[in-house]
């Protein structure tokens, strides 16, 4: 069962109309799996909040980059900015940070990242993907530097979203053959790697033992996740492995530092995808690599 406590805020039709109007809220989905996900039913244990004991989970509010679970004050499927909503908050949280409107889509979504500690290639040597900055040289698969145009990060909350949506991909060291990855690699099920002239998204490449989902229970609550941004879409090196760069799948307003990206360069650019095939699942992956992956797994 997944419960959250803490204070509720009270927003109406999307404005703010009350701050710390019940200190003591508990909310839980009473179901069996640990997570609330958008459009389930969720229960008042203290029975301060909803007229029947019952409203919906619609969302979550991004507060400086921590995620808050946004509660419909009935059980009809209100949205965020229709009707009775509840922003609900931990202890200590400084209500003063709390947006006067809700103006934003009903839940945040996953954007295709690496995890922190992912180690990408420069030409001094290899960084941390999270130190990296703006203006930094990165080194491509061809073996050219590219300058990094921006890093966007994005805070992953376990609690808000079914487990195995979150859950991300860990391609173990070796496994692609040749050495590869160097160190465990591990990203976002819906980043690709280049294979065989192929994008191939991780989540494809899932056997069970040498490429697996990790699961949540390893992290503590949450895990952050970094995408490299350059003026194309490259091939660059994470853990000696060639991935792509960010394209223009999911817009940037999920990454959590957008804002900045505005200050630095205004409206939204396109980037074009490279001209490769990509695969998204794993009845597309073709049989010779799959064949080369069992090697690695039986060794």
């Amino acid at each position: 069962m997944a419960t959250y406590e803490g204070t509720a805020h009270l927003y109406f039709d999307g404005v703010l109309f009350g701050a710390n109007v019940d200190p003591g809220e508990a909310i839980s989905d009473n179901t069996v799996d640990t997570t609330f996900s958008v459009g389930e039913a969720v229960f008042d244990n203290a029975g301060n909040l909803f007229s029947d004991g019952q409203g919906t989970f619609v969302g979550t509010l991004n507060i400086n980059g921590t995620e808050y679970p946004i509660f419909s004050a009935d059980n009809s499927g209100a949205t965020i900015n229709n009707g009775e909503v509840y922003v609900v908050t931990p202890a200590g949280f400084d209500s003063d940070t709390l947006p006067g409107n809700l103006n934003f889509a009903q839940a945040s979504h996953l954007t295709e990242c690496f995890l922190t500690g992912t180690r990408i290639a420069t030409p001094d040597g290899e960084k941390a993907v999270e130190e990296l900055a703006i203006g930094d040289e990165i080194l491509t698969a061809d073996g050219t530097t590219v300058p990094v145009r921006w890093v966007g990060w994005q805070k992953v909350v376990c609690a808000f979203q079914p487990p195995e949506r979150l859950m991300p991909v860990r391609v173990q060291a070796g496994a692609l053959g040749n050495g590869l990855p160097k160190r465990d690699l591990t990203l976002t099920g819906d980043h690709a790697l280049h294979i065989d002239g192929m994008l191939i998204n991780a989540s494809a490449l899932v056997n069970d033992s040498t490429i697996t989902w990790v699961p949540l229970s390893e992290f503590d609550g949450s895990y952050t996740v970094y995408h490299v941004e350059t003026e194309n879409h490259d091939l660059i090196l994470a853990e000696g492995t060639a991935t792509e760069t960010y394209i223009d799948y999911l817009g940037r307003s999920n990454f959590h530092n957008y804002a900045e990206f505005v200050e630095l360069y205004g409206d939204v650019r396109t980037i074009p995808e490279m001209n490769l095939p990509r695969v998204s699942a794993a009845r597309l992956v073709p049989p010779a690599i799959r064949a080369r992956l069992a090697e690695h797994q039986a060794a």
